[in-house]
């Protein structure tokens, strides 16, 4: 049922927020790096006033359950702002002694044109919005249409930091009729993307200034020889996590064959008894409960996978499938965690994006099976690696044949995730976020040359 509605923007809207971000761009970019932080400062104080309201809004345009939502969800942006106003006073953003008689000086790009998705939506907007501020640029953000409300609270927020007109600026409605502006248009000097990997590769091929995309994926994990079953079961809540809806998650995993049987009953226990499906508005939701995926379109999108995966693939279904998951709304958007064995590498559950809590489940006779069967497909988000402690060194060998832009070994995510850069590989896209690398996306560099033997 309709839960909020939101003005939707036009052709004309998105014109006059690129202009107002051209305009406002030689002032903010001249501000010294200190008092941009504080206006950067002052917008955590707007959302943090807002963040449990944010939080209870994403239960229910995205179906997020209440403590994912506010814990995991809203704490992303918090968290990734707070870093970058520390890193920002690290990095070096003139190189005076670089090269002989040289100095490289890091400026901002210009006008930003950020488009953010829906399924994890404040996490994609602050690694975009952040750094591109702190940097210098401007930006003209266009959220996703299917999580306006997330957007729309946090352009609040923005505006109680008096942010200056036109630093930053928002345009809610479809791409088609907000976003396609940006294509060579003259005043946006580069187009930060992520989402689908068919607009990625239309984006790429069709405009003329610099874009950095994320993708989509389909990664995998590689359980070695002697993988323990806790760790083994620590990497399965990966594919879980947001209802599956996560480009990075490990959603095919490639076991030994002597170890299929044994592995199938470990899954089988995980996504039957370890998972419990939920009304997202369920006041006794754990972190690890999932919700109703996105929307209707998502949903049928997911469920028709299932049926693939079921009919035309041939694999064997090991748990879930297209029955309703009991105790939750009847007419609700729910998919059970659902599993599949008996994959080969050829099937469509395999090859393509499910985006939702569905695992495919490989087997292998040799290593090198295992590298090239995780390497052939065309996206190089993540992967992974696990494996018994003495296995390190080898493991490292291993991660370093295998074509993604992460690889986690013994590990769901980077110790240091908040600066660990995070991109892809092949059709996976071409940007990197988080940390120096996220920061550098919106900097160019400029090499001021001396004549020889010029003493400064």
């Amino acid at each position: 049922q309709p839960y909020a509605s939101v003005i939707r923007g036009t052709a004309p809207d998105t014109e006059q927020a690129i202009q107002a971000a051209s305009r406002a761009f030689p002032s903010w970019s001249a501000l010294p790096l200190e008092q941009r932080k504080e206006y950067v400062r002052a917008l955590l104080a707007s959302f943090l006033q807002r963040k449990d309201t944010m939080a209870q809004h994403l239960q229910h345009e995205l179906g997020a359950p209440y403590k994912f939502a506010k814990h995991v969800q809203c704490s992303m942006f918090d968290m990734h702002l707070k870093e970058y106003l520390n890193l920002v006073d690290e990095y070096e953003w003139t190189l005076e002694d670089a090269m002989e008689n040289t100095i490289l000086c890091k400026e901002p790009i210009g006008v930003v044109g950020a488009i953010t998705p829906w399924n994890w939506p404040l996490n994609a907007i602050v690694v975009k919005m952040i750094p591109a501020l702190l940097s210098g640029c401007t930006i003209v953000l266009k959220p996703s249409e299917v999580t306006p409300i997330n957007a729309y609270l946090l352009s609040e927020a923005v505006e109680e930091a008096n942010f200056p007109p036109g630093v930053y600026n928002m345009v809610c409605g479809t791409g088609s009729e907000t976003a396609s502006l940006f294509r060579k248009h003259p005043l946006v000097d580069m187009i930060s993307f992520t989402g689908s990997t068919a607009v990625g590769a239309t984006l790429v091929s069709t405009v003329q200034q610099r874009v950095r995309t994320e993708l989509g994926g389909k990664s995998a994990t590689i359980v070695l020889d002697d993988a323990p079953e806790d760790r083994i079961r620590m990497i399965l809540s990966d594919v879980l996590e947001n209802s599956g809806q996560t480009c990075s998650a490990l959603t095919r995993l490639i076991v030994p064959q002597h170890r299929l049987k044994e592995i199938n009953a470990i899954v089988k226990d995980v996504f039957e008894s370890n998972c419990r499906v939920v009304d997202a508005t369920d006041p006794t939701a754990t972190l690890h409960d999932i919700g109703p995926l996105s929307s209707k379109t998502h949903w049928e999108r997911v469920r028709n996978y299932i049926q693939i995966g079921m009919e035309q693939d041939g694999a064997t279904l090991l748990a879930g499938g297209l029955k309703c998951p009991e105790d939750v709304h009847p007419h609700g958007y729910f998919v059970r965690p659902t599993a599949f064995t008996n994959v080969t590498n050829d099937m469509t559950i395999a090859r393509e994006e499910i985006f939702g809590p569905v695992l495919s489940i490989l087997s292998y006779d040799t290593i090198e099976q295992a590298i090239d069967t995780a390497n052939d497909t065309n996206y190089g988000l993540n992967n992974a690696i696990i494996g018994g402690d003495d296995d390190e060194h080898r493991m490292v060998q291993l991660a370093k044949q295998l074509k993604s832009g992460q690889v986690q070994i013994n590990t769901r995510h980077p110790t240091s995730f908040l600066r660990v850069p995070f991109g892809g590989y092949k059709q996976s896209g071409d940007g990197r976020e988080h940390g120096i690398y996220g920061l550098e996306e919106y900097l160019q560099i400029k090499a001021i040359n001396l004549p020889r033997n010029k003493k400064r």
